[in-house]
């Protein structure tokens, strides 16, 4: 390059031009487009050669580290900042003997490049947070915490160093200075350092994953967790509303994850129905004829003196046994809870197979539909209130 500036400067001389400040500012001219036309040669020699090359290599290696520091969009990126570093080492040789301008043109030069190195990390950062198959859903929690207080770091040192280019300062003075500004640092980011707290505990102890069925009362949230970050926990809630809840909210308080109920076998199923009290008596032998004859009880069951509750527990407990939507290796049961002024209540305990929210409720309700039509046939009745049941005023 200096010897083409020596070239330029004879060539104009020849020309007749005798004036200094006209060489020197032509001769910055067409050095300013040597410059340029240089950066951008280099410039696309990386995009249209080196990244393919890379691209191609890296894809037959067995390594996958290499699939996320030299991706295409990582790659792309470094290719912008290559250019602006040549530039930065010609610009002494195109403003040379004019200071200002060449002051000027290396800070405009290096805040560029640091304007794209930072934008390289935080372009590295998005695809190291990309969801992968060999990463487990634990650790990808932990590097997406990692990635997000790693992006905010190179920002704040991206700002100091840009900042210490304009005033023409060291960046280590300025650095120096952050501990005074410690303080109001931390009361800015506070919800960041909390949400990274909470967001770690979350995921050390295994409370809350992505994808995961989870209620919080306090927030309105019930739904599907869709995504995990420093600060929010998104939840898609059943009615396609979008609830935002802070990591602190689930730490400090409570919260329900279904996810033991969607690896379990089944869905735990609690249902009653209140027996009025007038209608529990022995069966007697023609009911009790009546009932083998349907084949409600066995045959070797039941005398005229077993009570008709008793048969029909015994009945709808074997039933719910035998049902095909019924998860029969966990607890199925029938049993009758504290009696009160409103009946008897007879309480339906099972697990049914199918977990899913539509299917579970049509499921539980042809079994309770199943139980209301059975009872006449043992002489019960649900306890209904009556005008004589009122009390007298």
């Amino acid at each position: 390059m200096r010897s083409i500036q020596i070239s330029i400067e004879e060539l104009l001389y020849s020309w007749g031009l005798i004036n200094p400040d006209a060489v020197i500012a032509i001769r910055m001219l067409v050095m300013a487009i040597i410059a340029l036309l240089i950066s951008f040669a280099i410039g696309s020699i990386c995009k249209m050669i080196i990244v393919p090359l890379v691209g191609k290599v890296t894809s037959r290696t067995n390594t996958r580290w290499d699939d996320v520091l030299l991706s295409e969009p990582v790659l792309l990126q470094a290719c912008r900042i290559v250019p602006a570093i040549a530039v930065w080492k010609l610009l002494p040789l195109v403003f040379e003997g004019m200071p200002f301008w060449e002051t000027l043109a290396v800070k405009v030069t290096a805040i560029y490049i640091t304007i794209m190195a930072v934008r390289l990390f935080t372009v590295f950062f998005r695809q190291l947070r990309r969801p992968k198959d060999h990463i487990s859903a634990v650790n990808q929690q932990y590097l997406n915490s990692f990635c997000g207080v790693a992006n905010i770091v190179v920002i704040g040192v991206g700002v100091i160093v840009t900042v210490a280019i304009i005033i023409d300062r060291n960046p280590a003075t300025l650095f120096a200075g952050l501990g005074a500004a410690s303080a109001i640092l931390m009361l800015v980011f506070q919800d960041t350092i909390k949400g990274l707290v909470a967001g770690i505990r979350l995921t050390s102890n295994d409370m809350v994953r992505k994808g995961d069925w989870i209620t919080v009362p306090s927030a309105g949230a019930d739904g599907t967790v869709e995504e995990i970050t420093l600060t929010t926990v998104k939840v898609k809630n059943w009615d396609n509303t979008i609830a935002t809840v802070p990591p602190q909210a689930l730490v400090d308080g409570s919260f329900l994850n279904w996810i033991g109920m969607q690896q379990a076998g089944g869905r735990r199923s609690v249902r009653s129905v209140n027996i009025d009290f007038r209608t529990i008596r022995p069966v007697g032998e023609e009911l009790l004829a009546k009932l083998h004859e349907a084949g409600y009880v066995p045959a070797s069951e039941g005398t005229p003196q077993s009570i008709n509750l008793t048969l029909f527990r015994e009945h709808v407990e074997r039933w719910l046994k035998a049902h095909k939507e019924v998860n029969e290796n966990m607890t199925c049961m029938v049993r009758p809870r504290e009696a009160s002024s409103e009946g008897l209540p007879l309480e339906l305990y099972f697990f049914l197979s199918d977990k899913e929210w539509v299917n579970y409720e049509h499921n539980s309700a042809a079994i309770m539909e199943y139980v209301y039509a059975t009872m006449p046939m043992f002489g019960l009745a649900i306890y209904q209130r009556r005008s004589e049941d009122l009390p007298i005023r």
